[in-house]
């Protein structure tokens, strides 16, 4: 029991290990997935996250294998196991998925040999964005020390993500505030040197990026190097 315990306390410090690496957002996922999968002795573990404007859930990382498994289609809002997790925001445990009505895959859990699982919601800030489901081969009882140490990790793969959508909305940020720039300076160009006003010189911009269907941050540096660097008439027609 107690060689049992620190196995499971081992996992949890790696997953907390990962989280601090330079990896990649899905090794770490992938990651937390396999080494709480190999720990807890479970079947299958898998992270579904939730697109919002479809109501879906779908995975994002699981240590499994199999085609069958992976190919499972995505989950509406509230229907199934994981889907009434993810919308009322609370853990369920099922004994036997092959036999359980609310469980949606029924043949996919026969197949793959499935039996018990145990639902947690994936929560940033109160708001759930996934779920992460944990199941055994044979029926089981989920402790409540099992269930405090998969909550854990459920907790600490939330981080993961957020951390990771941060990260994207501060990049996205600094790309639009940087396209402004080039937009703004490139405005300023053509109304000097082609003796148009504001708004003229932004929709031929416009104009030429819906026209090659290329970026108006490109459009806008082409702009800047043609008459700061080469010192030259634009290449698109500004009459």
């Amino acid at each position: 029991m107690v060689e049992e315990l620190a196995k499971k306390l081992e996992a949890l410090s790696r997953i907390s290990y990962a989280i601090t690496s330079e990896q990649y957002t899905e090794d770490i996922l992938k990651l937390i997935v396999t080494l709480t999968a190999e720990a807890m002795g479970f079947k299958i573990c898998s992270l579904m996250l939730l697109d919002a404007e479809k109501g879906e859930l779908s995975i994002k990382a699981t240590q499994s294998i199999s085609k069958r498994y992976l190919t499972k289609p995505s989950i509406k809002l509230g229907e199934g196991i994981a889907g009434k997790v993810a919308k009322e925001n609370k853990l369920i445990i099922s004994q036997d998925v092959r036999k359980d009505p609310l469980y949606i895959n029924q043949n996919v859990a026969k197949a793959e040999g499935l039996c018990s699982l145990l639902s947690l919601p994936l929560k940033v800030k109160g708001t759930v964005i996934g779920v992460l489901n944990f199941y055994t081969s044979k029926k089981h009882e989920f402790t409540p020390s099992e269930i405090n140490i998969l909550e854990s990790i459920t907790n600490q793969a939330a981080i993961v993500i957020d951390n990771w959508r941060l990260m994207l909305e501060t990049q996205v940020m600094k790309e639009e505030l940087e396209t402004r720039k080039k937009v703004e300076k490139a405005k300023g160009i053509l109304m000097k040197e082609e003796k148009m006003n504001e708004d003229a010189a932004y929709n031929l911009m416009r104009k030429y990026s819906m026209k090659t269907r290329k970026p108006l941050k490109e459009i806008a540096e082409s702009i800047i190097v043609t008459y700061e660097v080469k010192d030259k008439k634009l290449g698109i027609e500004t009459r």
